[in-house]
């Protein structure tokens, strides 16, 4: 492992660094547009604007990386998220937030793009596990350092935004000095529904819906924070808590579903999910320190369940459709998270800042309730069909072309030649 971890080191600091701004970035955007008196709707465009971005730089980023190199493309990419991170702080204004934060989006989902597919060119088929494990711990501990470095200086000034483009310049030096070769053409992400649909209906209904809570909760929570009379300072602790609780549930969770009926194990995790949910909106009149393990319940239910999603297709996904099914689910997330922000600021707005958590509480019994309806319909997975559950980020599709499960994909065209004869897709619905 450790020889692995070396061939792809500059690579994964280059990547911790952009998870570290970006996670950051959103939540010094979500604290200072409350400090600056956007009103909620424009906080909730405004955020649902990245989602939209990161979902379009899925589907067409792809095209300016084949035409330029990857070299070239991060450097274009990390230049124009430097730049935008600095706009802000020079134009406060909700409209021009909105259209920086969809740039935003569509250049960090590039930015990943590129690092996962020379990530994934470097692996091998003994040490992919590892190598995306390894990157799943570089997510969290990136991310939640960004959570903290949130009060190291005055949100309404200018250094945070100055530290979060200082960390996007940074990023480029890993990439721009590596000596790999180029990695193989990215491919686009494209949202097929009906095959989503054919594969698994609860894992697509179940994937959007955690992009609906999940984006609403990422935008959203430092507005709560501060709304139900906490200062600045509480927010990163709340915040961490959820991404640690996230991190600390992906092995107990992920095992026990590998071992029970995937469906059953979803249904339950989203039943403690939404009673998560709960026990933040009520804790939100009591002590920071309950407020913060009421998040890091919530986090340790709400966040496995995107692996759990993705599983679950993969039980009844062929081979070759590995990365073309995954893909299409995270693009499915990503439709929810544009539409949750929308969603989770008016709530907010007309019954009040507790109300957040009431909409994700709403969201995971559609997913219970459609669950318990699915385990009507079909048997589940026998257990020569069912793959692995796996911890992956939700930063690009690149990232399901680094997974273990996807290394029996071998041509260009993704077909296996390891893969059995094509079973009838309509025996495989769950």
């Amino acid at each position: 492992m450790r020889q692995a971890i070396i061939s792809v080191f500059a690579l994964l600091v280059a990547a911790a660094i952009l998870l570290g701004a970006n996670g950051l970035q959103s939540t010094l955007l979500s604290v200072r547009a409350y400090v600056e008196g956007f009103p909620l709707w424009a906080i909730g465009l405004m955020m649902s604007a990245y989602f939209g971005g990161f979902a379009l730089g899925c589907r067409y980023a792809p095209q300016f990386i084949r035409r330029s190199g990857h070299v070239r493309a991060f450097t274009a990419f990390a230049s124009v998220a430097s730049a935008a991170t600095l706009m802000h702080v020079l134009f406060v204004e909700p409209i021009f937030w909105l259209v920086m934060r969809f740039i935003a989006g569509f250049c960090f989902a590039a930015l990943h793009m590129i690092i996962e597919s020379w990530l994934n060119e470097k692996a091998t088929n003994e040490n992919r596990g590892q190598v995306l494990s390894v990157y799943r711990i570089a997510d969290f501990s990136a991310v939640t350092a960004g959570q903290f470095m949130l009060n190291i200086a005055d949100p309404a000034g200018f250094v945070l935004f100055a530290v979060v483009s200082i960390l996007i310049s940074l990023s480029l030096v890993p990439v721009a000095l590596t000596a790999a070769s180029q990695p193989m053409p990215i491919k686009s992400a494209r949202l097929d529904l009906p095959k989503l649909f054919r594969v698994s209906p609860l894992a697509a209904v179940g994937i959007f819906c955690v992009g609906l809570s999940g984006s609403s909760f990422w935008s959203l929570a430092p507005v709560f924070v501060q709304d139900i009379g906490y200062d600045i300072s509480a927010v990163a602790p709340v915040m961490s808590a959820m991404i640690f609780g996230g991190a600390i549930a992906q092995w107990p969770i992920g095992w026990i579903s590998d071992k029970f009926d995937r469906r059953i194990v979803i249904i339950v995790v989203a039943m403690l999910a939404a009673l998560s949910a709960l026990f933040v909106s009520i804790s939100s009149s009591m002590t920071l320190g309950l407020l913060v393990l009421a998040g890091g319940c919530f986090g340790f239910f709400h966040m496995p369940l995107f692996g759990l999603g993705i599983a679950h297709a993969n039980d009844f996904a062929e081979a070759e459709e590995f990365v073309s099914v995954n893909g299409g689910l995270l693009m499915l997330y990503g439709v929810g998270a544009v539409i949750g922000p929308n969603i989770g600021s008016q709530v907010m707005t007309f019954l009040g800042p507790a109300a957040l958590f009431y909409f994700s509480f709403s969201v995971y019994l559609i997913v219970i309730v459609f669950g318990i309806y699915r385990m009507t319909q079909r048997a589940g997975a026998s257990a020569e069909q069912k793959e692995d559950y796996v911890a992956v980020p939700r930063t690009s599709p690149g990232v399901f072309e680094m997974d273990p499960r996807a290394t029996e994909e071998t041509d260009d065209e993704g077909a296996s030649s390891q893969a059995g004869p094509p079973q009838d897709s309509g025996d495989k619905k769950a």
